[in-house]
């Protein structure tokens, strides 16, 4: 089985019972102050906002907490000209790379604009999508992902309604850039685990599957990484992630030697990058980089 764009982890070298998630319902609508930007679902179940870059667009680029830069799809860049920059070499899901960048003046996330960016250049098949933004244009800010009205929110925490509302709030560590939450475990062995709102599958490095003795796979599947990488992982079901207070039940592991867990000093420990088919099953998830805080919304009744 192959699974392409499975993940976009990009990074740069240079007391009660637990209650279990099965379904999301609708959350409150959030405050008029709030800037709303409608995503759109794309077929592999991540979220894509409307970008513009140079004022030209818009484009459909992925929302990507597990990447420390954003990208732009190789038509985009050719589309708008964009000037080329210089090769920048870079560790993903599927091993170290060497890429292409452009320069763009300008990219726009709703009413919020970045200037003299440098972005990496992905072919289209690979990354699934016509941009990613990652964590290097969400620092200080608040992302706030509605699953299940399919919309994102962009703010400071105060504008964001603060901490109401979510029965789940968890402190994370920041590592390269990345919120690590260490307050988590699998079938309780403790685990780091990264939230990744780009990556379609959860993924364990090969310490968690030694601690869980998933050492049996079920069946063996080949990740596709957005530079066209390829990496084998064995599939695994364990019975819960605990993530805070909160279990996620019949979750889908793929576990792989994937570099980007040594890049995160993460390969040594059991760590998981948790994936959009886990996440999805909040009503929300906001990730807030200026507090290191991870929080989620449960669905009514839990």
């Amino acid at each position: 089985m192959r699974i392409a764009g499975a993940v976009i982890a990009l990074v740069l070298t240079a007391s009660a019972p637990a209650p279990e998630i099965e379904r999301p319902i609708a959350p409150p609508i959030p405050s008029p102050e709030t800037e709303i930007i409608p995503g759109r679902l794309e077929r592999d179940q991540r979220m894509t906002v409307p970008v513009h870059i140079s004022g030209q667009g818009p484009y459909d680029f992925v929302v990507d907490t597990g990447s420390q830069r954003s990208l732009v799809a190789a038509s985009v860049a050719a589309r708008l000209s964009l000037k080329p920059s210089r090769k920048l070499r870079i560790v993903d899901i599927g091993g170290p790379q060497s890429v292409d960048t452009v320069e763009a003046d300008e990219i726009a996330i709703g009413s919020r604009s970045y200037f003299g960016l440098v972005l990496p250049v992905m072919d289209d098949v690979h990354l699934g999508a016509e941009g990613v933004i990652g964590t290097d244009n969400l620092q200080e800010q608040r992302v706030l992902l509605d699953f299940t009205r399919n919309r994102m929110a962009v703010g400071s925490p105060r504008q964001l309604g603060g901490n109401r509302g979510y029965e789940i709030v968890v402190t994370a560590r920041r590592r390269a850039g990345q919120l690590i939450i260490t307050e988590a475990s699998v079938d309780g062995v403790r685990t780091a685990v990264l939230v990744d709102t780009g990556a379609v599958t959860s993924i364990g490095n090969r310490a968690l599957q030694r601690a869980l003795s998933h050492r049996n796979p079920r069946e063996q599947v080949t990740l596709i990484s957005v530079t066209g990488a390829e990496i084998t992982a064995d599939i695994g079901l364990p019975k819960r992630i605990m993530v805070g207070e909160v279990a996620i039940s019949g979750p889908l592991v793929a576990y792989a030697d994937s570099p980007v867990f040594a890049v995160l000093g993460l390969d040594r420990k059991p760590a998981l990058i948790l994936g959009m088919r886990e996440l999805r099953l909040f009503r929300r998830v906001a990730i807030d980089f200026a507090t290191r805080r991870v929080m989620f919304d449960l669905p009514t009744g839990l």
